[in-house]
């Protein structure tokens, strides 16, 4: 973790600790870093890759993605989707990709933002 706040990175996505984005401590000590996590049951990859996954149903997975949605809304949370174009490329899953995006969108004060957005956000809120 040094390397990359010796390097100046901005945000990290590979701790998986969390739901919502923070900032990263390394022993102890802030470092400006943000975390913009991520997890497993927000990427595409278990459903739908490997030995055509365990959950290979798009309907399913819809279901799961929106389920995980409506509770990060109703929190103010962060809802981070992470989408392999091998997996989730394909014409069933991108249909149902729409149906979470027309989900996501017909609810008010929704944010789609890149990761580095979200770090800014963060950062700018924790006065870093």
């Amino acid at each position: 973790m040094q390397q990359i706040k010796d390097a100046a990175f901005l945000y990290d996505s590979s701790l998986m600790v969390s739901d919502d984005a923070y900032e990263i401590l390394v022993a102890g000590q802030p470092t400006g870093m943000v975390e913009v996590p991520i997890g497993w049951i927000l990427d595409d990859y278990p459903y739908f890759g490997g030995n055509a996954g365990t959950l290979p149903s798009p309907e399913l997975v819809l279901h799961i993605y929106q389920s995980e949605f409506d509770a990060a809304y109703e929190e103010g949370g962060l809802f981070v989707l992470t989408m392999h174009p091998h997996s989730s490329g394909h014409r069933s899953r991108a249909a149902a990709l729409d149906q979470l995006i027309a989900h996501m969108r017909s609810r008010p004060d929704v944010w789609f933002a890149t990761h580095e957005q979200v770090a800014r956000y963060v950062s700018s809120q924790a006065g870093l």
